[in-house]
């Protein structure tokens, strides 16, 4: 493994150690010898690469437990912090306040944690480059805040499901309404001014919270692919929106 110190004893086997008391710490039979990988699945990094003997060295001091999934932690190392729901990153379950007709607060279910569009602006490529603009970022953004506002009111009905794949024409069936149905007209209005074939990838990350692992597989793309669909749809709401430097790299 390229950047992996390998090895049984000195400084090896003296760091294998202390990175095994880190959460979320593991061992997994790596071709011939052991990975020690910090946290996520086998797609993260190997950081020290051991051979038998280092292995049996670290059974016996600070000692191993088998792991859920494969492979082996530290005996006494804590377990890590409870990931969110599959499926929807950062989702918090809460109440939000929502102006109703009469004028009165109501409160409807909402997400209070963080958006799959705000934790897409947060990756990066492998050449450090940021996944998403400040533009499509903004855009994605603003979507979810009017579809959170279309969907709070007990005066509105919508089927984002019958979002076309085609073609123009709206999807949103609704009864006349307060604030709800102006948010909805600004959603409908949005979707439709983005490619067909990016409207249900809008649908999925920027409307129903969903991640983009998810939502690729719901909608049948392969890894990776959904990412140039949503940057699409991002960019042809940003313009829709009016935003400057909605243009991806």
């Amino acid at each position: 493994m390229s950047g992996a110190a390998s090895g049984t004893g000195g400084r090896s086997l003296d760091r294998a150690r202390a990175l095994m008391g880190r959460p979320g710490a593991w061992l997994d039979a790596e071709g011939g010898g052991y990975g020690l990988r910090l946290g996520g699945d086998r797609r993260a990094r190997v950081v020290v690469t051991l051979d038998e003997a280092a292995f049996r060295a670290l059974v016996e001091r600070p000692g191993l437990r088998v792991r859920n999934g494969g492979g082996w932690t530290g005996r006494n190392a804590p377990e890590p912090a409870a990931a969110p729901a599959p499926g929807r990153p950062g989702h918090i379950e809460g109440q939000r306040a929502v102006m109703q007709a009469d004028g009165r607060l109501a409160l409807r279910p909402a997400n209070m944690g963080e958006t799959p569009i705000a934790w897409l602006l947060r990756r990066k490529d492998r050449y450090g480059r940021p996944w998403l603009t400040p533009a499509q970022g903004v855009a994605g953004e603003r979507l979810s805040r009017d579809a959170e506002i279309a969907l709070s009111g007990p005066s509105l009905t919508m089927r984002w499901d019958a979002l076309p794949r085609a073609g123009g024409g709206s999807s949103a069936v609704a009864e006349p309404g307060d604030r709800t149905l102006a948010a909805a007209r600004r959603v409908a209005a949005a979707l439709g001014a983005c490619p067909p074939q990016t409207r249900l990838m809008l649908d999925s990350i920027c409307v129903r919270g969903r991640s983009m692992q998810l939502a690729e597989g719901r909608l049948g793309l392969r890894r990776r692919q959904g990412r140039a669909v949503l940057i699409q749809g991002l960019d042809a709401l940003a313009k829709h929106y009016g935003l400057g430097g909605a243009a991806s790299r």
